[in-house]
């Protein structure tokens, strides 16, 4: 359960055939109370049956007629659920009365509890039909409905204004009953896994959950069931394309994350389409609420969300690209080699004006290999080692225009990444 304020406590729990679960206990202020508004109580008996596996109803003495009207809400919800849905939308509903006074008609525990929540939720001829209709609707909506009736816990506990919660001021009866109760409703074998549309809810998706109920239950009317359905399928379709992105971002991973060598462009865009319709696979394969019309716009959501990972990955993997990288201290190394050689040359023919110009040429290329090496290294005057990167690749169109002649343009190599739909047809 949850409310604005909860007293929230988790616990991990290993469930049979090793499966681990999170235990989200959330105890909630009382409701229906002079001190809170209609509005306030609904709210917070809305948020909690819909985000629990088990909503405990915790009732005193006994069921009234009230006590179900408040359930209104959530059976209007249930019918419109199923016309969009297969199964019922709730799973768990346990009535819980505390200081039940008639244990001589029906005894304390699960068992009388049982028996005495048939009775209240029959459905008879003689009574209004909107009250029978609602008794259907409840049965309707929950997979489960139980009862369970607790014994008062003892004078002292109700009287003692010192009463701290010592258990030797509870009543026997009320601590036999309690450890009844508790296995019944935590013991790992009768845990209930948060289910929607049939799916398991991961810890993760609760978060797509809290937004979007809580936008659709902020404003100062309580909202339609039709809102609350839509909040539902929103938060399905986010968990499902979260769920995509994971299977896109581990596999994506395996072949050009961190520690992965470099991988070439061609190769990349390969896999980048074979993994991100891998992704999509899972999304479509993920039951949804809302039908394939709803989803479609989260699948288009997805697929721009997937090319943008793409574009990370692939500057990622450029990264990685050892040539690229040293591209522009290659190029000035070379042309400080090349002058150097020349200087030579013109030294054995005699000419000083020349080699001295040559090799103060070739100096001037060691010492910007130098300054490109420390913008790299400090992450200082970067618009000058910026300025170098092109001054490199000038230098290298210059030198393949005069190496290939007028077929420079056409032979000329793209940049890494994905072929254009133009790269292609000029291909």
């Amino acid at each position: 359960m949850i409310c604005r304020c909860p007293h929230v406590k988790r616990r991990h729990l290993s469930l049979p055939y090793h499966l681990q679960v999170v235990v989200f206990l959330m105890d909630t202020q009382g409701t229906f109370d002079s001190e809170s508004t209609v509005k306030d109580n609904a709210t917070v008996f809305a948020l909690s049956t819909m985000i629990s596996s088990v909503q405990i109803y915790n009732l005193s003495q006994n069921i009234e007629e009230d006590d179900l009207q408040h359930l209104q809400l959530f059976t209007d919800y249930g019918r419109l659920a199923k016309e969009n849905s297969i199964g019922k939308p709730f799973q768990k509903l346990q009535f819980l009365i505390r200081d039940w006074n008639y244990p001589y008609e029906y005894q304390y525990g699960a068992e009388g509890g049982q028996m005495y929540l048939s009775k209240i939720l029959q459905v008879e001829e003689r009574q209004h039909e909107e009250l029978r209709n609602l008794r259907m609707y409840i049965t309707s909506t929950f997979d489960e409905i139980a009862c369970f009736l607790m014994p008062h816990p003892g004078m002292t506990v109700a009287t003692h204004r010192e009463f701290n919660g010592k258990l030797t001021d509870i009543s026997e009866e009320f601590k036999s009953e309690l450890k009844k109760l508790v296995p019944m409703i935590l013991a790992p074998e009768n845990l209930v896994p948060k289910l929607i549309e049939g799916q398991k809810v991961k810890a993760k998706d609760l978060l797509h959950i809290f937004k979007a109920y809580m936008k659709v239950f902020s404003g100062n009317e309580l909202p339609e069931p039709k809102s609350i359905l839509e909040a539902t399928a929103e938060a399905n379709n986010l968990s499902a394309c979260a769920e995509a992105q994971d299977v896109y971002k581990t596999l994506m991973e395996e072949v050009c994350g961190g520690s992965r060598p470099y991988i070439q462009p061609h190769q990349l865009e390969q896999e980048h389409t074979r993994i991100m319709n891998k992704a999509l696979h899972a999304f479509e394969n993920k039951k949804k609420m809302g039908g394939d019309e709803r989803s479609s716009g989260y699948k288009k959501k997805l697929e721009a969300e997937l090319e943008e990972l793409y574009t990370q990955y692939r500057a990622h993997n450029e990264g990685k690209n050892l040539y690229k990288m040293f591209k522009t201290p290659s190029v000035f190394l070379m042309l400080a080699v090349v002058l150097f050689l020349f200087s030579v040359f013109a030294d054995m023919l005699g000419i000083q004006s020349l080699r001295n110009l040559l090799q103060m040429l070739a100096m001037g290329c060691l010492g910007m290999s130098a300054v490109w090496l420390y913008a790299k290294l400090s992450g200082r005057i970067r618009e000058t080692g910026e300025w170098l990167d092109e001054t490199a690749d000038t230098v290298l169109d210059l030198l393949r225009n005069q190496a290939l002649g007028p077929h420079a343009n056409q032979m000329h190599v793209p940049p890494a990444g994905p072929a254009t739909s133009q790269d292609k047809k000029s291909s």
